[in-house]
């Protein structure tokens, strides 16, 4: 568990940040990065919350919000698990049921969605394309760090998560009747 005697320590003063397995980091390092995309995913959800999204949706985002304090802290954690918290496949997969539960619903499409419509849909794009950058983050780190330092399910999960957002955003635009579709050459 958690406890915050002090906001402030000041260890970070100098550039660095600590690591939940003790070790220090530079603040630019791409791992740090990772989890701070994670931290502004959360945000972007919390911004939708307070005005835009109700009933269900609201739950499974707030479920959401505690997944990515999850996934901050699996990514803050780097190499074997021990007793610290890791991703497993369940919170995808938890993922997936949402997905093909709203899916079923939604009226078929034959083109890309613009991000738009609906207030809350535009606010769920936003997090979709926020979770693409955080997913690109993660791919980077799991590429460039050996042996197994980053959970793979991390990256199912935020993949996952990115198209959770597109569902939801297009259930706000009326199950999909709604959605601003792209139109090829519309301009041209």
């Amino acid at each position: 568990m958690v406890h915050l005697s002090r906001i402030y320590t000041k260890s970070g003063d100098t550039g660095t940040t600590q690591l939940g397995d003790g070790s220090t980091l530079p603040k630019h390092h791409l791992r740090v990065s990772a989890y701070g995309n994670i931290d502004e995913l959360n945000s972007v959800i919390g911004m939708m919350l307070v005005r835009d999204v109700e009933g269900p949706t609201a739950t499974r985002l707030r479920q959401v919000q505690n997944d990515l304090f999850d996934v901050g802290s699996d990514l803050c954690v780097p190499g074997e698990a021990g007793e610290k918290l890791r991703i497993t496949a369940s919170y995808a997969e938890r993922l997936e049921a949402w997905i093909d539960e709203v899916n079923k619903r939604l009226t078929p499409i034959d083109s890309f969605v613009l991000p738009g419509g609906s207030s809350a849909a535009a606010w769920l794009h936003m997090a979709r394309t926020v979770c693409r950058r955080t997913e690109r983050s993660i791919v980077e780190l799991f590429a460039r760090e050996e042996g197994g330092r980053v959970n793979g399910e991390v990256l199912k999960y935020v993949n996952r998560l990115s198209d959770l957002f597109f569902v939801l955003a297009r259930e706000a635009n009326d199950g999909g009747k709604s959605d601003v579709l792209w139109v090829p050459g519309q301009n041209g």
